[in-house]
């Protein structure tokens, strides 16, 4: 029972409010400014048409401002980045700034809190994270400064024309003490003297870390010049303050509108929560309420000032964070769009038109002619839904089909029922086709294409063939109609083409299960021909005769890669240069033609046939994507604008300086050993092999894929194939009656200095050092063939230490949270006992939008067919 109030006891300690003291703080503040808002709902209400009224020319003035107040905050980043040795561009200044601003609205003491964070573009020029943050302290340090330098004047000013004046003396002096205490940490950590040596004795590492941190090598300059800057951003909010008056037509003070600032800047820096949303808004207005504007002109004001001086900057902010993603949503946005109108049109055809509109459209159209609108809107909205499928792929025949069918659509809607609301989302849809369409290079198959509209004319001629004998020679009581040719010819037409036709009146059940036949088959047939005319086509792939020996001897000749060997397999398919000595191996699915590695040539002419092959990729309808490529290569990528996804690591042996020696080594060498007492042997075969071992292999083989819930794989590795086997030298684990238990397979190494193995597989009953003896064997088979290093493959989802992008966080996130992912972790330590070093892998492809697919292509081109 004691044990259970004293566990309470702590619990409840552990709850203390003061733990949640910013947050607590916050809400009172807002609970504030809702109160205030609430009982002056009356002036809120009147201040809107002074709102309305406000002046243009000042208000774009107050425009102009805010982006110079803008430029000004990123100056100020450029110039406390430069007295910390940083040399940070403008745009990334801007983009900085902005991206800050948005986060530090909804951290917990934003306005510091929210300089930790260390966007991309830094990470990329090679920041120091530690020169990042000393630059943002001296960022937050000058800001500080300056609105106390600005806001003493200010402050001596008021204290002469309005009373009240103490809150904001108190808010100024709390600024002072802030900024001295700063002062005096800064020069208390540099010389190592008074409460610092307390914190080293008790906090080491933490004092160490906070030295690093202040004792930075400042260039004063550089914080002058920021300093300058920052005074030049007060005056900026003091200018939005007077162009709000100006605008709403009001008396301006500089006066007012200087003390209004300071009281909002400094609600904003004691604010813990929101950047003093709220607060800012209910302070300011009684300020100016002070200066002898009335409760609804100083809201009035203090909204414009929030409009320009707050929300401006967060929406900037939110564009900042978004523009990343704006090539995938301009690739999206057409496809989304077709597929709404498509939708659109479908809903429109079906449900009834205004009548208003319909009796104003029939004085100027005939009836006919809208019963045929109104099926053109409902087959087009049809015909969009499938193309809308096919703009995703950037295809450049869906992107004409789908000009096209949302011009009719914009025709259909206006001569249907004067539908101007739909027919606007058809224009907007056809508008922003047309703006994107260098997303659509894609050409389809003219084979299949040509094909498809031999078959779709067969297709056409049948049905009408078909409709024209049946009417012809249909009986009279169906119709009550004995039809001419001319007749049957016209009604087939009509129902071909979706047309109505009120000329037809079916009298029995047969009638109208015939007239629904030929709709039916006429409603196919163009189905059928649409997609002929924007399917994905392939070109037939036909590999020269004499490919597989020319790959072979490009790859003696240029090969240098550990899996150039899977480049000569069974299941690539090959493009050689027609301007220089050199090929690519791929595969294609799913729409992509994925390339392993990179090109096999010299490398002065790797560009080039990266450019060749994207050409030729693009005439065959296909995407490309290339799988594990090299660090280094990235560049040959990067001047063809492709992107980047770091897909794993792959793990570098150096044989001269491994050793099973040393206190780290001892769990292995206790297996070893292990196996050693039990009888296990482990051996060298050279090829060839004789049918026994490689059948006893294949035992093996077979065990380990079903134990393990295995599945054999190709394209960037090898499957069990007793042809290959049998010509690769073998690391053989036997049990003490001499059966095998675990093999590994050496496969030829195109990089110089290199060996590298293939399958490396164990029956479920195999000690568990097996794996571990196959590989020491292997380190003496490469020190016996004079070989510096050994491949020991990639290892997926795993050395992300620092995102680059999206995709990149979304892999790391699956390999630490998702079951399906984790065993690569196992595989990680299994091979960081025998990596010296790692080598980053990446996919490379066209399209942010790509990744969507590649998943499921990489599945694809992996598989056994």
């Amino acid at each position: 029972m004691a044990n259970l109030i004293k566990a309470t006891r702590l619990k409840i300690q552990s709850a203390s409010p003061q733990v949640y003291w910013r947050e607590i703080i916050a809400v009172v503040i807002l609970l504030l400014a809702i109160v205030f808002f609430r009982s002056e709902r009356k002036e809120l209400l009147a201040i809107v048409p002074q709102i309305k009224q406000a002046n243009g020319t000042w208000l774009t003035a107050a425009l102009i401002i805010t982006i110079a107040c803008i430029l000004l905050q990123s100056g100020m980043y450029v110039k406390t980045f430069a007295a910390v040795q940083l040399r940070l561009k403008w745009q990334h200044a801007v983009s900085l700034f902005l991206k800050r601003n948005f986060i530090s609205v909804f951290l917990p003491a934003g306005g510091v809190s929210a300089l930790a964070y260390f966007p991309s573009q830094l990470r990329k020029q090679g920041f120091n994270r530690l020169q990042v943050h000393q630059a943002s302290a001296l960022y937050a340090f000058t800001g500080l400064l300056t609105v106390f330098i600005v806001g003493l004047p200010v402050l001596l000013y008021t204290m002469f024309g309005i009373t009240d004046t103490a809150n904001a003396w108190l808010g100024l002096l709390a600024l002072l003490v802030i900024i001295v205490l700063l002062a005096i940490i800064v020069n208390t950590v540099k010389q190592k003297r008074g409460a610092y040596r307390f914190i080293e004795r008790r906090f080491p590492a933490f004092s160490a870390h906070i030295h690093e941190m202040l004792s930075a090598n400042v260039k004063r300059s550089g914080v002058l010049q920021a300093t300058f800057l920052s005074t030049g951003v007060e005056g900026c909010g003091i200018l939005h303050i007077y162009l709000a008056m100006l605008a709403l037509g009001l008396p301006a003070s500089l006066g007012a509108s200087a003390a209004a600032y300071i009281i909002a800047v400094l609600m904003m820096v004691i604010s813990p929560f929101l950047r003093g949303l709220g607060a800012v808004e209910l302070f300011m207005s009684l300020i100016l309420q002070k200066f002898g504007y009335t409760a609804p002109q100083a809201l009035s004001i203090t909204i414009l000032y929030r409009l320009f001086e707050f929300w401006l900057p967060l929406a900037g902010g939110l564009i900042a964070f978004s523009w990343k993603g704006r090539k995938l949503a301009a690739r999206m946005a057409p496809a989304l769009l077709v597929f709404t109108l498509g939708i659109v049109n479908i809903i429109s055809a079906i449900t009834p038109p205004v009548h208003e509109r319909m009796r104003l459209l029939r004085e100027y159209l005939p009836l006919s002619s809208i019963h045929a609108s109104n099926l053109l809107v409902l087959f087009t909205g049809l015909a969009l839904l499938v193309t809308s499928a096919f703009l995703l792929k950037g295809l450049r025949n869906a992107w004409i089909m789908a000009t096209g069918l949302a011009f009719f659509s914009l025709i259909g809607h206006l001569t249907k029922a004067l539908d101007y609301e739909e027919a606007s989302l058809a224009a907007f849809t056809m508008l922003l086709l047309i703006a994107t369409r260098s997303q659509y290079r894609i050409q389809s198959s003219r084979q299949r294409i040509k094909a498809g509209l031999k078959t779709a004319g067969i297709s056409v001629a049948a049905v009408m063939l078909f409709g024209f004998v049946s009417f012809y020679f249909i009986d009279k009581r169906n119709f009550g109609v004995d039809f001419t040719w001319q007749q049957s010819l016209l009604h087939t037409l009509k129902m071909f083409l979706l047309m109505q036709d009120t000329s037809l009146m079916p009298r029995t059940r047969f009638g109208n299960e015939f007239v629904w036949l030929i709709r039916a088959t006429g409603f196919i047939t163009w189905g059928f021909l649409l997609y002929s005319l924007i399917r994905p086509g392939l070109h037939k792939h036909t590999e020269p005769e004499n490919a597989r020996e020319r790959v072979n001897s490009l790859l003696i000749q240029f090969g240098n890669s550990s899996v150039d060997y899977f480049k000569y397999y069974k299941d690539k398919l090959y493009f050689f240069s027609d301007q220089h000595e050199g090929f690519i191996a791929y595969r294609i699915a799913r729409g992509f033609a994925i390339v392993l590695e990179e090109p096999v040539c010299a490398p002065e002419n790797k560009y080039s046939i990266l450019r060749e092959f994207d050409r030729h990729c693009k005439k065959m309808g296909l995407h490309t994507a290339f799988y594990r490529v090299n660090e280094s290569s990235i560049p040959w990528f990067t001047r063809l604008r492709k992107h980047r996804m770091m897909i794993g690591q792959e793990a570098i042996l150096d044989v001269t300086r491994f050793s099973i020696e040393g206190r780290d080594k001892k769990s292995l060498r206790n297996g070893l050993n292990s196996l050693q007492k039990k009888g296990f042997s482990i051996h060298i075969e050279m090829a060839p092999h004789n049918p026994e071992i490689l059948q006893e292999l294949k035992q093996v083989s077979d065990d380990w894929l079903q134990s393990f819930n295995k599945e054999e794989a190709i394209f960037s590795q090898g499957m069990f194939d007793t042809t290959e086997l049998e010509k690769q030298d073998m690391i053989l684990l036997k049990d003490p009656e001499g059966r095998i238990k675990a093999f590994l397979n050496i496969i030829p190494d195109y990089a110089e200095d290199e060996c590298t193995y293939d399958l490396i597989r164990k029956t479920a009953d195999a000690p568990a050092a097996a794996m571990d003896a196959l590989i020491i064997k292997l380190i003496e088979y490469a020190r016996a063939h004079n070989k510096t290093y050994i491949n020991l493959g990639m290892v997926p989802m795993t050395g992300i230490t620092q995102p680059e992008n999206m995709a990149e966080r979304v892999v790391k996130l699956a390999a630490l949270k998702i079951k399906r992912f984790q065993h690569y972790q196992g595989l990680r330590e299994f091979k960081e006992k025998y990596a010296s070093f790692w080598e980053n892998k990446y996919l490379v492809y066209d399209h942010d939008f790509d990744l969507l697919q590649l998943p499921l292509a990489l599945n694809a081109v992996m598989k056994i067919n």
